[in-house]
């Protein structure tokens, strides 16, 4: 993977892509200034908790699910969890090192195939995502069943207000990085897409930012399902829904969101950081 990609490019599965534009808005707060090894283990110590947190949140169908954190050093590895280890059980030194050949750097396996098809052409095609999150979450799996995208139902669900894409091509169990690219492509540079028929997916410049979009997501599914299951639900308008767009949709708040349930997670199970 090479760190960015100013033209059309071509995937290790032989796919063409065109690179999203970069999320300006991503940026618009300062990055914490730390050394590469203060950032990575900062990358990997929210990456652990986001995993337990997702458990707590009942996302940890099975042996469905990944979430993965860019290395801050090696941006074409990628930190990842091991196939098989439930969410509420990962620790710091649970995590894997991957590489884009889909190689484990660092670490004890094994991989899952499906995190690295789907999780290295994101990073690939979105240079400015540091973590993306994917889980097979209830409502999210109902939701994505229905093949549309969000309406601006409530404040919170205009996070995503023109914010988030579809992947309509469902095709079993995502082994193939040319699979991968399709739904980077879908999710172009949106911080959330449904994949039809399978579930949801966030990304973000943070492990923070993505692991709350995940929840938030996850959450809108779940109340626009309620709202039409109760009747004709009456969306925000375009105006509102994008003036609250712009009002709650910062990767600095969705950070802020995450530490205050990672503040009380680390309290009741320090033993992550291990």
């Amino acid at each position: 993977m090479s760190a960015v990609h100013p033209l059309p490019f071509t995937t290790r599965s032989g796919l063409t892509l065109n690179p999203h534009p970069q999320r300006k808005d991503w940026f618009d707060e300062p990055a914490q200034a730390r050394s590469l090894e203060a950032e990575r283990r900062h990358r990997q110590e929210r990456l652990a908790g986001a995993f337990r947190l997702f458990a707590r949140y009942g996302f940890d169908q099975g042996l469905a699910g990944h979430i993965t954190a860019r290395d801050p050093e090696l941006s074409d590895h990628f930190w990842v969890n091991p196939f098989g280890l439930h969410f509420s059980r990962i620790k710091v030194s649970d995590l894997l090192l991957v590489n884009s050949r889909g190689e484990i750097a660092i670490g004890e396996g094994p991989l899952n195939r499906a995190a690295f098809a789907i999780h290295a052409a994101i990073h690939e095609a979105r240079p400015e995502a540091v973590s993306a999150a994917h889980t097979h979450s209830l409502y999210g799996k109902a939701w994505s069943s229905l093949g549309r995208k969000l309406a601006p139902l409530t404040q919170d669900s205009c996070a995503f207000y023109e914010d988030h894409g579809l992947f309509e091509d469902f095709g079993g169990v995502v082994y193939e990085t040319s699979e991968g690219a399709q739904i980077a492509s879908a999710l172009g540079p949106h911080k959330g897409v449904i994949l039809k028929n399978h579930g949801i997916l966030t990304a973000g410049p943070s492990v923070e930012a993505a692991a709350w979009w995940y929840i938030a997501l996850d959450n809108a599914c779940h109340t626009q399902l309620l709202a039409e299951a109760a009747g004709t639900p009456q969306p925000i308008p375009h105006e509102q829904a994008a003036l609250t767009h712009s009002q709650i949709s910062s990767p600095s708040g969705a950070a802020h969101a995450f530490d205050s349930l990672w503040q009380g997670l680390v309290a009741a199970e320090p033993e992550l950081l291990q």
